[in-house]
């Protein structure tokens, strides 16, 4: 694999970190800016909101001009933001920098994974979309729980400029090993928004899309409410609960390598079954959430599935679109996003409506029983319908290739 993909992986990881470390500052953030919790919790809608946005936006926008260039210009714009966010003097100013550091984060996501398959084989796009993703998970195992003790021994701010050190060091590194700038596109071939929105017009991948938004969500919402979960029905102590939060970030670790392995062999197959057993994972959490050992056991699970079909997702959107290469990953970074947004907000109607905590986890198997429908669907419409036409040789690329997302 070659060391440009797996410093893109960095970089995902020291923003992935800022995604995710809110929830371990909420108390704090609340505190020091005078605003009740909830509000604090905005910021993290603001986050995912943007994210959403700005992924096909900034695709379209930054589609002519080289990666290297549009992948550390946004690493700078992040890198600004939490320089504003770390001094803000009070919850709006913080507030405009998560939407706008969301933004930058959409925007470099889309184009790291355009330019990560851009750099392997196509036999190992799903590999190369997994090492990527692999920063992602190593933020919620590593990053996350690092900003939280940051911000318990030097504030939150703190962590902020802890990010803000994680993305320089990223963007100098991309900087040294991506292929130089030229220009976005072959020699031949300058890249066209109508063949990208052409490829975009084909309702499989849509499906396909569907299928992420379903089947992430599915795995995200039983962890947005995992610490009340373990606390308030499992009767772990909170001194645990950044323990349990890492075993899922290492079953989710697991998950993604062996996921972006299969990727490229069996995709389907492990859309279907993956998505099976983070259904049965998440309906068997619901019943056994009173059982310690269940609970940690599951957990553990819920992370290896979860993850496990991430570069399957992502890698199935390049190939059923071969001529889209900068929309593809930027709606599949949207419809990630939808998911993390939609499945807690049912978990928490769920709570709300007195159905309890471990409500969440019977959400998540309703929503992952949903993706393995749809997983099957695609299944039989692959079977029926004929594979897109390969991606011609003089497609748009960003800039010189090694060789001819989640």
């Amino acid at each position: 694999m070659p060391l440009a993909v797996r410093l893109l992986g960095l970089a995902i990881f020291a923003q992935g970190t800022s995604e995710f470390m809110l929830s371990g500052l909420l108390p704090d953030i609340a505190a020091d800016l005078g605003v009740s919790i909830p509000d604090a919790g905005l910021l993290v809608s603001a986050f995912a909101l943007g994210m959403v946005v700005g992924a096909p936006v900034l695709a379209v926008a930054t589609l002519r001009l080289p990666r290297r260039t549009t992948l550390v210009a946004f690493q700078l714009v992040f890198t600004a933001g939490h320089v504003v966010g770390a001094l803000a003097p009070g919850y709006g100013v913080l507030f405009a920098t998560r939407v706008v550091s969301a933004l930058a984060y959409a925007g470099f996501w889309a184009v790291a994974a355009a330019t990560a398959v851009s750099l392997v084989p196509p036999e190992a796009k799903g590999r190369a979309l997994s090492v990527v993703g692999t920063g992602l998970t190593l933020a919620t195992v590593v990053g996350v729980p690092a900003g939280t003790v940051l911000s318990q021994h030097a504030g939150w701010r703190a962590a902020f400029w802890g990010v803000v050190a994680l993305t320089a060091l990223s963007a100098l590194s991309l900087l040294a090993t991506l292929p130089a700038p030229a220009r976005t596109g072959s020699d031949t071939e300058t890249p066209s928004l109508r063949r990208e929105l052409a490829g975009l017009a084909r309702p499989r991948l849509w499906l396909s899309f569907l299928l992420t938004t379903l089947t992430f969500g599915a795995a995200v919402v039983t962890f947005s409410y995992l610490a009340p979960l373990l606390t308030e029905v499992t009767g772990l102590p909170a001194g645990w609960v950044p323990a349990v939060l890492a075993l899922y970030g290492v079953g989710g670790l697991i998950g993604i390598t062996a996921g972006g392995r299969l990727a490229d062999t069996a995709p389907l197959r492990t859309l279907v079954t993956g998505g099976a057993a983070l259904t049965l994972s998440s309906a068997a959490l619901a019943l056994a959430a009173g059982s310690r050992a269940a609970t940690l056991a599951l957990v553990l699970l819920l992370g290896f599935t979860g993850y496990l079909v991430n570069p399957a997702l992502q890698a199935r959107a390049f190939r059923l679109a071969p001529d889209a290469p900068t929309l593809v990953p930027a709606v599949s970074t949207s419809a990630f996003n939808v998911g993390i947004t939609l499945t807690p907000l049912l978990g928490g109607l769920t709570i709300d409506a007195g159905l309890g905590f471990r409500s969440v986890a019977w959400v998540g198997a309703l929503t992952g029983l949903l993706g393995v429908l749809a997983a099957l669907l695609a299944a039989a419409l692959q079977r029926r319908t004929p594979a897109p036409p390969a991606a011609r040789p003089a497609a748009p690329a960003p800039e010189p290739a090694v060789a001819a997302r989640s």
